[in-house]
C-alpha cells in the first residue's frame, strides 16, 4: 500500500453484501462464466472473471481514503480509470455501473438506477506480477531497466503540483508514521519508535530546504504513489505500472524522488540490491536527477517504516497464525531497515578506467551495489555524459568531432562537478571513463581528496583480441568506440599510471572479484608504483 499513514480499524458505512454476491455469481458475466475468483483488500474486492477483472471500491471511511457514499466511489472510480490509463492504458477499459432493473433484478453496466459502480479492466495472469517474478528469480537487469524508463516517463509526463510535497508534507508523512507505528498494537517497542521519529525529523530538517526547492522547480509531481513491485506487471514483456493512487492527493502528489524510492526500498528489502541498483541508475541516466540524493536516505526510511506498520495491520486480519507471523516478521525485518537508510556508510569514490573493450562499464556496473549507501553507487559514465552535452539519446551515434580534444576536456570536467556534488550528498560515486591522460585521472583523484573520502583507480587491461572481440559484440550501447579506435588509442602515451592495475582478459566474474576487494578495502592504502601488475 501507499503511504497511508493513519491506519485504523475498517469502517464500514454501508452494506454493500448484495452487490458483492451479484458479483461473485458467474452468470452475472454472461454464458461461458464458470467460476469468479475474489480478492479481498481492505479498500477493495476484486472479481475475476473470464478475460475481465472487476474492482468495487469498499464502502469504507479512512482518514487518508474516503468511499464512504456511491458518489464518492464513482468518481474514485473515474478518476483511477483516468490517472492509471497514463501507464496502463489496455488494462483499465472503463467504470461500469451496477444497476437495478424495474423488476429489482440487478444487472452489470444496464439502464436501470446505479446502486454501485466497478472498475473493469483486463485480466492478466497474476504469474506476470512483478513481485511472484521476483519471488522466483526471475527479475533480471534488463527488466529493471525497462522499469526504470516506464517510472521515469511516467514522472517527465506528470501533472506539476505545487500545492503538495515540500518539507511540509514530509512532515506529515513522518508524523502519520509515528502515529501508524505505535497502533500496531505491541508489536514495535514505543521507545524505537520515539527515537525513530527523532531521527526522521533531523533528517528531514538537514533536507528540508532542499525539499521545497524541489517543490518550487517542479519536481512534486502527480506520480503513482504505491510503487511497489506487486503494482507492476509484465505485458508484452514490458513492465506496466497500475493501481496508482487515485483516492488522496497527499498519497499520490509527492516528489518524484519519494515516487521511485518505494521501488528501490520494496527490492532492497527482498534482498534485490542489484536490481535496486540498476533501476536507480538508469533512473538516474534519464533524469540526470542527481539533485534529489541528499533526500535519499530519508526516503527510503519512510518507505520502509510505511511497510513496517502497514504489514503489522494487515498480519492481524489473517485467519492463518503462520501467515500472521510470517508477516510480522517481515514487519519487524522493515522497521530495523528503516533505522539502516538513516545510518548509511560514508561515501567513496572510485574510478574504473582501461582502453575500449576492457570492460569498464560491466565492472563499474558489478562494482556499484556493494559501495556506499544504499542503493549502491551512481555509475557515472563518460559515455553518457557525452551525449548529454551533445543533447542527444545515451545511444545515439555522435560524429568523430564530438570527440575533439575539447569536447572531451568538457566531458572530463562536468565528470569531475558530478563526482564531487554525488559525493556531498553523501553518496558513493563510481567513474567509468578511458582515463588515457594523466591530468583526468589526477583531477578525479582530486575530487575524492577535495571530499575527504577514500579513492580507489582501477586501470584494466585486457588482450587485443578480446577487446577487439567485446567492441565487435555491442549492441544498444552508448559507447560509439569501434575496433579502428581501439587501434588508435593504443598509440596513446598515458603516462605515469598509479592506478591498480587489474588483468580483465577473463570473465566479467573474475575481473569482478579482482576488484571488489580492493574497492571495499576500510583504507585503500598507498597505490602501486608504476609498472607494478600486483
Amino acid at each position: 500500500m501507499g503511504d497511508r499513514s493513519h491506519e485504523a480499524t475498517d469502517l464500514i458505512v454501508q452494506d454493500q453484501s448484495e452487490a458483492i454476491a451479484f458479483l461473485a455469481t458467474p452468470a452475472t458475466y454472461g454464458a461461458g462464466i464458470q467460476a469468479v475468483e475474489r480478492i479481498d483488500t481492505h479498500g477493495a474486492v476484486v472479481f475475476l472473471a473470464g478475460e475481465r477483472a472487476y474492482k468495487l471500491k469498499r464502502a469504507v471511511r479512512f482518514p487518508y481514503m474516503d468511499f464512504s457514499t456511491i458518489e464518492r466511489r464513482r468518481t474514485a472510480c473515474e478518476a483511477e480509470i483516468v490517472l492509471n490509463r497514463r501507464t496502463a492504458p489496455t488494462l483499465y477499459l472503463g467504470t461500469m455501473a451496477i444497476t437495478r432493473a424495474p423488476d429489482g433484478r440487478l444487472t452489470l453496466g444496464g439502464e436501470g438506477q446505479p446502486i454501485d459502480w466497478v472498475v473493469a479492466m483486463a485480466r492478466f495472469d497474476q504469474d506476470a506480477l512483478f513481485d511472484k517474478r521476483a519471488g522466483r528469480g526471475q527479475l533480471d537487469r534488463a527488466a529493471m531497466e525497462h522499469l526504470a524508463e516506464a517510472v521515469a516517463k511516467l514522472h517527465a509526463d506528470a501533472e506539476r503540483r505545487f500545492d503538495f510535497g515540500g518539507a511540509a508534507g514530509m512532515a506529515a508523512v513522518i508524523q502519520g508514521i509515528g502515529a501508524g507505528l505505535l497502533g500496531a498494537g505491541p508489536n514495535f517497542d514505543p521507545r524505537r519508535v520515539a527515537e525513530l521519529d527523532l531521527r526522521l525529523r533531523g533528517a528531514l530538517d538537514s533536507v528540508g530546504v532542499l525539499l521545497d526547492r524541489r517543490r518550487d522547480d517542479g519536481f512534486v509531481r502527480r506520480c503513482h504513489g504505491d510503487l511497489h513491485l506487486r503494482n507492476i506487471c509484465l505485458l508484452e514483456n514490458r513492465p506496466v505500472l497500475f493501481d496508482a493512487i487515485e483516492f488522496n492527493d497527499s498519497i499520490a502528489c509527492i516528489d518524484v524522488f519519494y515516487d521511485l524510492a518505494f521501488l528501490l526500498m520494496d527490492l532492497e528489502r527482498r534482498g534485490l540490491r542489484r536490481l535496486a541498483n540498476t533501476a536507480f541508475n538508469t533512473y538516474l541516466d534519464l533524469t540526470n536527477d542527481h539533485r534529489s540524493l541528499p533526500a535519499l536516505p530519508l526516503f527510503l526510511s519512510c518507505r520502509a517504516a510505511i511497510r513496517a506498520h502497514t504489514t503489522a495491520a494487515a498480519a492481524a486480519t489473517q485467519p492463518s497464525p503462520a501467515e500472521a507471523e510470517r508477516m510480522l516478521a517481515d514487519a519487524k525485518a522493515a522497521f530495523d531497515l528503516a533505522f539502516d537508510f538513516l545510518s548509511p556508510p560514508k561515501p567513496r569514490l572510485l574510478a574504473v578506467g582501461g582502453l575500449s573493450g576492457t570492460g569498464k562499464s560491466t565492472l563499474a556496473v558489478g562494482l556499484a551495489p556493494d559501495i556506499g549507501p544504499a542503493p549502491g553507487a551512481v555509475v557515472l559514465r563518460t559515455d553518457v555524459l557525452r551525449k548529454r552535452l551533445a543533447g542527444v539519446d545515451p545511444t545515439t551515434r555522435l560524429p568523430s568531432s564530438a570527440y575533439a580534444d575539447e569536447r572531451t576536456g568538457a566531458v572530463y570536467r562536468r565528470l569531475a562537478e558530478n563526482a564531487a556534488a554525488v559525493l556531498a550528498s553523501g553518496h558513493a560515486a563510481i567513474a567509468d571513463g578511458v582515463f588515457a591522460r594523466p591530468d583526468e585521472r589526477a583531477t578525479i583523484a582530486a575530487v575524492a581528496h577535495a571530499a575527504k573520502v577514500p579513492f580507489v583507480g582501477l586501470w584494466l587491461e585486457a588482450a587485443d583480441a578480446v577487446m577487439e572481440a567485446r567492441i565487435a559484440a555491442r549492441t544498444n550501447d552508448a559507447s560509439d568506440a569501434t575496433v579502428a579506435v581501439l587501434r588508435r588509442q593504443r598509440t596513446y602515451d598515458v603516462g605515469r599510471l598509479d592506478w591498480h592495475h587489474i588483468d580483465a582478459t577473463g570473465d566479467a566474474a573474475s575481473t569482478l572479484a579482482a576488484s571488489l576487494a580492493l574497492a571495499t578495502a576500510p583504507d585503500p592504502g598507498p597505490l602501486p608504483r608504476p609498472g607494478d601488475r600486483g
